[in-house]
């Protein structure tokens, strides 16, 4: 198989991104979440953490580190993250059950707080991310439809920055962005691609 095969038969005969088949953890993970609304707060932080925490490591490291991350960080909820401090930090590094990076870490502190802020401003998170959902696009058919960063990341990678947010690229962005739907990335053809389109057009809660 050529290795920029976009799209993959899997056991159970669905056709899936080329990425999501390798792993019974990926093949949930595409199935079930990548690429639909993400609404809540703190779903978004959390998804905007562990793309950091991604950063220069495998996506399946991370997924199959995901329940340990959620138990070190009180379940992604902002408010309580925001006010973790030192001894939370040393009670981090030690915890071999997650990704033990002092950089990341204190940036997942702080962007508890800067989303805090920003809840507090605009009223939620979302609010912050929503103008940046990319407008409809034809659906990618190649791996080099796919891109690594878009003019939508970029703007939000910098205005996140702007509002004292770390590890926050526009690759991490980018990341985040199709992890919590803002961008639909599933290959044409993929099995998963009607189910998020269709939670695309779904009426969003106020």
């Amino acid at each position: 198989m050529s290795d920029r095969v976009a799209l993959v038969r899997g056991e159970d005969g669905k056709s899936r991104c080329w990425w999501a088949v390798s792993a019974p953890e990926y093949v949930s993970y595409h199935d079930q979440e990548w690429g639909r609304p993400v609404t809540d707060d703190d779903g978004l932080f959390e998804r905007l953490v562990l793309e950091g925490f991604q950063s220069g490591l495998s996506w399946i490291t991370i997924l199959r580190k995901r329940e340990n991350f959620r138990a070190a960080f009180a379940g992604f909820e902002i408010d309580a993250v925001a006010r973790f401090g030192a001894r939370d930090v040393k009670r981090l590094m030690a915890d071999a059950g997650i990704v033990r990076n002092r950089a990341k870490i204190d940036a997942a502190i702080g962007n508890a707080r800067a989303a805090a802020r920003v809840r507090d401003e605009l009223g939620s998170l979302a609010a912050l991310l929503e103008p940046y959902r990319e407008k409809r696009r034809r659906a990618p058919r190649t791996r080099d439809d796919l891109p690594a960063t878009t003019p939508a990341s970029v703007a939000l990678s910098k205005e996140l920055k702007r509002r004292g947010f770390a590890f926050v690229g526009p690759t991490t962005v980018y990341s985040t962005m199709q992890a919590c739907g803002l961008v639909n990335d599933h290959i044409a053809g993929c099995a998963a691609r009607p189910a998020t389109e269709a939670a695309r057009s779904a009426p969003r809660r106020r």
